[in-house]
């Protein structure tokens, strides 16, 4: 049984859902009692639907033991995709081997944040979500499918996936990962040598030489931003199976993986043995388990916007102070980069998902009670995988930790609470990310800089205009204003003035990547600039006061906010690199704290 404040947060988030979620379990299982649509179909539209579908036509034609459809984001852009390129065919074989089928459904768009950090195509990564669940939407529209595997790790593919697997909760959904790349030089190498070349003292050969052999090869970036994040959250969410998420891509452990999620996707069909639709997967209980998940690790503050918006499409409706007292309750039991010096393989190695699971179990901290695609109970989640004669079979994790300077038991942690806060004040309602921060970095109160984009910080701090302790403010970032593009780059510069003995703290509307760290930063301020917040109010030398530990964010000049707003122009955010193919979304998109959704 979770402790009290666990399912306090846990009732009153059934409560605050209940019309909502309550109007989407009913549509869910008047789509289930229908059925799919493939015998239904003319003869002409099933013949449309399987002429492409090569050994496998025939037997779509005349079987039903089930048909999966596949919904990926394969591209060779993003190196924790490419391994997807494999995948169709492994899982097309998986399902013939119990008598089933499997079709490629739809391809959906993934962009790479680590290409566009810091360039106009930032401006449309957080779009790029609701694209992406629209596009599975399209896929999965046939009505053909008994039941789906979404083939996405990344920063907005895994919460655009799990969107649009509950607009059709119906179905059973199986996630399966391609796995974390081999560890090249350590996060914390590359990092130092990121914030040389900021100051100067690192040449541009040196930093690329640095940054390939960080990214190296295929599979996910190794430190714990959001894609792994994401991983994380699927395996306490229960929409992998267990031990699934940090298994390096083509070992043949990971495609013994790929084979056993296909297969199950099958045996949990309607037509299988135990039919397990997405929509009983994801419900209060399993969003609260990730939330925990999420300040258990010191994971990515992007999650406090996905979250959100991910539940919504299940009609749960969750907010901010729900993220800030389960932290408040959680302790931090991974040190992983940016958090620590470890990557997410040295975490694997340490025990990985499968110990923290079993830790926060022993702790009272998660709900057991259920559903994943692995069957009932959570504790399911403490098993590892194993290959055995080229299948992938489970066994009991491991009861210690292997490494305590990565992975710590539950009455021994690196710090008491998670490593996410709310903050909350005359400047609206922000989050922080304090697990990567020393604690002496926690609270900052100084002057305000106000700048309107980043790149006018990069020309001050070039211009060695940062003398004394300061509170960048950069504002006119948010969802409505340009899309709400991630501030990392300003990382390096921002960690270079801390290093010279200035206090230093960010303050936005924007995003910071999931992989920031260092530096106090009150990110996500809501509501926005263009929204008519407090932060479009700020001037130049007002007293700015961050506070992590009371969760306070305030400006404390008399008078500050009786000004009239400031006005921006963004005109330079409307064309250009394909914004102008965005204009709708940023008319329409909501409030970070709601999600920042267009859907």
């Amino acid at each position: 049984m979770p402790n009290d404040t666990v399912l306090r947060v846990t009732e009153r988030i059934i409560k605050r859902s209940a019309d909502t979620r309550d109007a989407y379990l009913a549509r869910m299982r008047r789509a289930a009692e229908a059925g799919p649509a493939r015998a239904h179909l003319s003869c002409s539209g099933q013949a449309h639907a399987y002429a492409g579908a090569g050994p496998d036509q025939m037997a779509l034609a005349t079987k039903s033991a089930g048909n999966i459809g596949i919904i990926t984001t394969y591209n060779d852009m993003l190196s924790a995709h490419q391994p997807f390129e494999r995948f169709p065919e492994i899982i097309r074989a998986a399902a013939r081997a119990v008598g089933g089928t499997a079709q490629v459904a739809g391809g959906v768009p993934a962009m790479c944040d680590g290409v566009t950090q810091g360039t106009p195509g930032m401006e449309l990564s957080l779009f790029s979500r609701d694209i992406i669940a629209m596009a599975a939407g399209v896929g999965l529209s046939h009505n053909t499918f008994d039941s789906a595997v979404f083939l996405g790790v990344c920063d907005k593919i895994v919460p655009g996936l799990v969107i649009a697997a509950q607009a059709f909760g119906h179905l059973p959904a199986v996630f399966l990962p391609a796995g974390p790349m081999t560890s090249g030089i350590s996060n914390d190498e590359k990092a130092i040598v990121r914030q040389n070349f900021a100051a100067g003292e690192a040449t541009r050969e040196e930093l690329m030489a640095s940054e390939m052999a960080a990214y190296h090869g295929p599979g996910t970036c190794t430190f714990y931003g959001t894609a792994n994040t994401n991983q994380m959250l699927m395996e306490f969410m229960g929409l992998h199976l267990p031990g699934a998420s940090f298994v390096n891509p083509n070992t043949p452990l990971r495609d013994a993986l790929t084979i056993s999620g296909a297969q199950r996707a099958l045996e949990i069909s309607h037509l299988g043995s135990s039919y397990t639709p997405v929509c009983d997967v994801l419900d209060e209980k399993a969003y609260v388990n990730g939330i925990i998940g999420l300040h258990a690790t010191g994971g990515s503050t992007n999650l406090l916007i996905h979250l959100v918006a991910m539940a919504r499409a299940g009609g749960i409706v969750l907010d901010w102070q729900d993220f800030s007292e389960l932290a408040d309750v959680t302790p931090l039991l991974a040190r992983v980069y940016p958090n620590g010096l470890a990557d997410v393989n040295h975490f694997h190695a340490a025990g990985g998902l499968g110990y923290m699971i079993g830790q926060l179990l022993s702790g009272d901290l998660l709900h057991n009670d259920v559903k994943t695609i692995a069957g009932e109970g959570l504790e399911r989640y403490t098993q590892d995988p194993k290959l055995k004669e080229g299948v992938a079979e489970w066994v009991a994790g491991p009861k210690d930790t292997l490494n305590d300077r990565i992975l710590r038991p539950f009455d021994a942690p690196f710090q008491p609470t998670g490593g996410l806060k709310r903050l909350s004040g005359s400047l609206g309602n922000a989050v922080t990310k304090v697990s990567a921060v020393k604690p002496e970095h926690h609270v900052v109160e100084a002057p305000a800089r106000v700048f309107h984009d980043q790149e006018a910080v990069k020309d001050a701090y070039r211009n060695g205009e940062f003398r004394e302790d300061v509170v960048v403010v950069v504002r006119f970032q948010g969802p409505k204003a340009n899309g709400m593009p991630e501030l990392h780059s300003l990382t390096p510069i921002l960690a270079n003035l801390q290093a010279r003995g200035l206090k230093v703290a960010l303050v936005t509307d924007g995003r910071m990547s999931g992989a920031s760290g260092k530096v106090l930063s009150a990110i996500h301020v809501c509501p926005e600039a263009l929204d008519g917040g407090p932060i479009a109010r700020i001037q130049d030398g007002d007293i700015i006061r961050v506070d992590a530990h009371e969760g306070r964010l305030e400006v404390l000049t008399q008078g500050a906010l009786d000004r009239p707003e400031a006005v921006a122009d963004l005109s330079g955010n409307e064309y250009g690199q394909g914004r102008e193919l965005f204009a709708t979304f940023r008319r329409t998109v909501g409030a970070a704290d709601a999600g920042a959704s267009s859907i």
